[in-house]
């Protein structure tokens, strides 16, 4: 029985694993992407949206390698090690980072009245996320309700976030895109900034709780 039982175990954390991976490898090219376009295109919000899937990506990495410790040294997956905390406060000094950078973006956007040559790759990549983030997130759950891992379920949250993330840039992208509202960009950018912010928030309060259990 407890042969079966470490068996389903094991091949549990190893789908977690290859669903981590994957969250990685997603984030980094929709990063690239994101923020190259955002970049050419002047659109603050898309721009954003690209370096918070890179911020993303080290926070997948300290889930990664918890996976991977669990697997190796069957430790129990609520104690983080120092490659861990070490990647949870990167991953809130990023988010704290993009927050300010996406506050004086859209100061100067205001400023020098500038707008966005076109949002259509903001919807593009939006809506790819939306379904990508909605089934990584349900796949997750899944998972980590099944080994009762607290920070796999938390990192199904974090999915979800992101989530929520493409519903904002895809709502600014479209009604920009297609109604040409004044400012929308510059709206979506802040909706970003405030989820960004929370992001950053609770990293460091996971760093001093020593442990990778979120709260959301």
């Amino acid at each position: 029985m407890n042969s079966d039982y470490s068996r389903s175990k094991s091949k549990l954390q190893g789908i977690a694993l290859i669903l981590g991976v994957f969250t990685i490898v997603y984030n980094l090219l929709e990063g690239i992407v994101s923020t190259y376009f955002g970049y050419e295109d002047e659109t603050l919000a898309l721009f954003g949206f690209g370096f918070d899937s890179f911020v993303e990506v080290i926070s997948g990495i300290g889930i990664v390698h918890m996976i991977i410790r669990m697997k190796s040294r069957k430790n129990s997956d609520k104690d983080s090690d120092k490659f861990e905390i070490t990647a949870l406060k990167i991953t809130g000094t990023g988010f704290y980072i993009l927050t300010i950078g996406l506050i004086i973006g859209i100061a100067l956007n205001i400023i020098t009245k500038s707008v966005p040559e076109t949002t259509l790759i903001g919807i593009i990549v939006s809506s790819v996320s939306i379904v990508t983030m909605y089934l990584l997130m349900n796949y997750k759950l899944k998972i980590g309700t099944a080994l009762n891992s607290d920070p796999i379920i938390a990192d199904a949250n974090c999915t979800k976030t992101c989530f929520y993330l493409s519903f904002i840039l895809l709502t600014a992208s479209v009604l920009y895109e297609i109604l040409g509202i004044r400012f929308i960009d510059e709206i979506g950018s802040l909706g970003i900034a405030w989820f960004a912010f929370n992001e950053g928030k609770e990293s460091f309060e996971k760093v001093r709780n020593k442990s990778l259990v979120y709260n959301r």
